[in-house]
């Protein structure tokens, strides 16, 4: 079982910047892909960015070029800057872990950008 861990979500203004990483501390083997999904209150949840284990990327038209996903394959570790933020971009931010056909999910942070 892949148990991924998120962090640097927080509650920033409009403009600013922000850096989440995910983990999956203790497994052993290389994720085949990682991505960053976020749902806002009464949204679907949304793709944000993905990146494969060979480093190809995927962003969302919403955020592109504002947020770059990047990913250290060897220690299972994404991220994701997210620059010049803004209020329609508050959500929880879920990482997501691919392992063969199975799909793993963190706990998800919070992202609040104020006006």
């Amino acid at each position: 079982q892949v148990r991924l861990v998120e962090a640097g979500g927080g509650w920033v203004q409009a403009g600013d910047s922000l850096i989440l990483s995910c983990a999956a501390p203790g497994w052993p083997y290389r994720l085949t892909a990682m991505g960053w999904y976020r749902q806002a209150p009464g949204q679907q949840l949304e793709l944000v960015g993905s990146i494969t284990s060979s480093g190809i990327t995927n962003h969302a038209e919403s955020v592109k070029g504002r947020f770059t996903i990047s990913r250290d394959a060897a220690k299972n570790t994404v991220y994701l800057q997210m620059n010049s933020l803004k209020p329609e971009d508050t959500a929880v931010y879920y990482c997501n872990g691919s392992a063969g056909v199975c799909q793993y999910w963190g706990q998800g942070t919070q992202v609040t950008v104020s006006s």
